[in-house]
């Protein structure tokens, strides 16, 4: 069953005419990861690898195509945590950096901190090396449209927002048997200056658990954080629950009792896995014996060799 990699690219409404964009890319991403896993690399390895690479991708609110905040500017959280030790690392409103995830892996990797900020982040990065990148080299066309169109006095940001591919992530366990977790934001669409949402915050928009597995979330951040749903579904699971039940139940809560919708990636230790989620869509891919799984709709599972193009 191992190694084992699942990616997904946001809860939400996709247009038609992106959706196949999405789509690719998350294979495309899940490919990248598994050839790390399979050429005996670790899977914190191969979800760095794999959001690297959703974050690249225009098609996604991560990285270059996050959305920008009321001001016009981009304003990127992430996370990676290491099942094996529990540690984490997290960067938020970074708007410099091509690459958040990487970031926020050096943030595990090189201070005693669990998290960075803003500017402070900014100055680590310069500090380990990492380029700048003009924030215009981060904004598509498409982000810019949204952002005008919602600043219309009768705009519904929260709403639009499902109609934009969300927060990307991913979750793998290696052949080792260890477990992690990342994932990566532009936020919210025309959010106020300075909001962070659920994805830098651990056990919301991730945890990794060695004895118990791995989940990456996605959907309105603020419902997220008030259940902590990465850290709910865990429970789940540590109470002898599936990934797919335990997931359905962190979602099935959320909804009930804070009217959120989202989706999420679970796996545990022994490689099962889930994709599941009560928004609309979500883009999501899976990889493990060498078998390529992937689907957008509720109830839509493709499976191929990992090797066929799609």
């Amino acid at each position: 069953m191992l190694p084992v990699i699942v990616v997904h690219g946001g809860a939400g409404h996709i247009p038609k005419e992106r959706s196949e964009n999405s789509t690719s890319g998350v294979c495309s991403a899940v490919r990248s990861g598994y050839l790390v896993l399979r050429g005996g690399g670790s899977s914190m390895d191969a979800v760095v690898e794999a959001v690297t690479e959703l974050e690249n991708n225009p098609s996604f609110n991560a990285g270059c195509g996050s959305v920008l905040n009321i001001k016009g500017e981009v304003e990127m959280d992430a996370i990676v945590m290491d099942g094996k030790t529990l540690e984490s690392g997290a960067v938020s409103a970074v708007s410099n950096i091509a690459n958040p995830v990487q970031l926020a892996r050096l943030v595990m990797e090189k201070t005693s901190h669990a998290c960075l900020t803003a500017e402070g982040a900014s100055k680590f990065a310069r500090s380990m090396g990492v380029p700048e990148v003009p924030q215009e080299s981060l904004i598509t066309e498409y982000s810019r449209m949204r952002w005008k169109k919602n600043l219309a006095p009768d705009a519904n940001p929260v709403e639009c927002q499902m109609g934009k591919m969300g927060t990307v992530g991913a979750v793998a366990v290696d052949s080792k048997g260890n477990i992690a977790c990342a994932t990566s934001t532009g936020g919210m669409l025309n959010k106020m200056e300075g909001r962070v949402g659920d994805t830098p915050c651990i056990g919301s928009g991730g945890y990794a658990d060695n004895l118990t597995g791995a989940v990456s979330t996605t959907g309105h951040g603020e419902t997220i954080m008030k259940v902590t749903l990465a850290r709910l579904i865990l429970f789940h699971m540590e109470q002898g629950q599936s990934p797919e039940a335990a997931s359905d139940l962190g979602l099935a809560y959320m909804k009930s009792r804070v009217g959120g919708l989202g989706g999420v990636i679970t796996v545990d230790p022994q490689g099962h896995w889930a994709a599941r989620f009560s928004s609309l869509q979500m883009a999501w891919a899976a990889a493990q014996k060498d078998t390529l799984h992937y689907g957008l709709y509720a109830g839509e599972h493709f499976t191929q060799s990992i090797n066929e193009p799609l």
